[in-house]
């Protein structure tokens, strides 16, 4: 006999009013609504966890927004000895570096940091 049998067979011979087939109904509804209950709480954290963590997620909420894509030119006579570009999208000064990436790596634990370009001696 398996757990809920032998569980149901003491049961009922406590409670003499109750027949076998009806405890047993009563079990396989229980845990068909507990079944259902776990399987609906399941596809609902998984719709929730799905909408959040992926569809249409961009680096850039800010800068050019009103571009296709967002290009910026730098002739190298305007270079200076070293120049801090950024990588992060957060900079205030795009496309130059002004270290918004390290908020950014405090707050995610991620690792950013901006190119930079230096002359050659």
């Amino acid at each position: 006999k398996q757990w809920y049998q032998r569980r149901v067979a003491i049961t009922a011979g406590i409670t003499n009013n109750l027949r076998m087939s009806d405890l047993l109904g009563k079990l396989d509804l229980t845990a068909a609504g507990v079944c259902l209950a776990s399987t609906i709480f399941g596809v609902a954290v998984g719709y929730i966890w799905s909408t959040r963590s992926s569809g249409k997620q961009c680096c850039n909420t800010t800068i050019k927004k009103d571009c296709d894509k967002v290009v910026d030119v730098v002739d190298m006579e305007d270079l200076g000895a070293k120049t801090c570009y950024c990588r992060c999208w957060q900079s205030k000064k795009f496309p130059l570096c002004d270290g918004a990436h390290n908020a950014h790596n405090a707050r995610t634990g991620d690792n950013l940091g901006p190119l930079v370009v230096k002359k050659s001696e």
